[in-house]
């Protein structure tokens, strides 16, 4: 493993090893705060239990995003009401999705949708995934092998998309989208997936495997928490630029749902 030393400040404090990991798609599931605080920010309210599964929905209420460790296969699931303009549709993601992969579609919820046509394969083919066709099914694979994004047929002849990750001992996770989720939903989710940013997890949350790449950093609890926060201010600054009257003022502080520290291990 690479050593990388961050700067040591702020008084009392002590350092904290995290590693970087590559590939994103391998890293593990991750705290699920970092997909909950930025929905709370931007105004998405918060139906969770004490103790219970993670709920929130939308400003709207038409769409509802829940992730529930205790069923299974468990993991996430986001669905959105029939509308006048869109049909109802339904995401499923493992419980192992890293969470910087599924937030690459829920912060996209929070945005308007941009006015080009959006295009699902063109963030795969930038990153050089291997992309085929045949018989109306598309499929994409990494370059490394280890992640997929595909449209098919399923048995019964309804279209969906279907996209994951395995290490060579075949723990990963697995995700659908129905045919009727809008596609800059779909194209924001392959943005995510593609991106070869790595994603930080913190000693003892690094999955085990021979295709991830870690480099080692040291970390001031208070970085790491100014990071964090940076991603929930620029949600509340978005929601209200763009009309704090119709989504209500965001609630930023987190709810004890499902034992967060513990979603990270496979």
């Amino acid at each position: 493993m690479k050593r990388q030393k961050a700067q040591r400040w702020g008084p009392g404090e002590q350092a904290e090893q995290h590693y970087l990991v590559q590939p994103r798609a391998l890293a593990g599931g991750g705290d699920l705060r970092h997909v909950a605080e930025f929905l709370r920010a931007s105004g998405w309210q918060d139906r969770s239990r004490r103790n219970g599964p993670l709920v929130l929905d939308s400003p709207d209420r038409t769409i509802r995003i829940g992730y529930n460790p205790h069923v299974q296969p468990g993991g996430w699931t986001i669905h959105s009401k029939a509308t006048a303009h869109q049909e109802a549709w339904t995401v499923s993601l493992g419980r192992q999705t890293p969470v910087e992969i599924v937030a690459g579609l829920t912060d996209a919820l929070t945005r308007p949708r941009a006015a080009h046509a959006p295009n699902v394969w063109a963030p795969l083919q930038e990153q050089r995934w291997n992309i085929s066709r045949r018989d109306g099914h598309v499929s994409a694979t990494s370059p490394d092998g280890a992640a997929w994004m595909e449209f098919r047929h399923a048995p019964g002849g309804e279209a969906l998309w279907w996209s994951g990750a395995r290490d060579e001992q075949g723990n990963g996770w697995s995700a659908t989208f129905t045919a009727s989720t809008p596609m800059h939903l779909v194209q924001a989710f392959s943005e995510a997936l593609a991106s070869p940013e790595p994603v930080m997890r913190p000693r003892g949350r690094v999955p085990h495997s021979a295709r991830i790449r870690t480099t080692s950093v040291s970390l001031l609890p208070s970085q790491l928490g100014a990071w964090q926060q940076a991603r929930v201010h620029a949600a509340r600054a978005a929601t209200w630029a763009t009309g704090p009257q119709t989504a209500g003022r965001p609630r930023t502080t987190a709810r004890p749902y499902a034992n967060p520290s513990a979603h990270a291990r496979r």
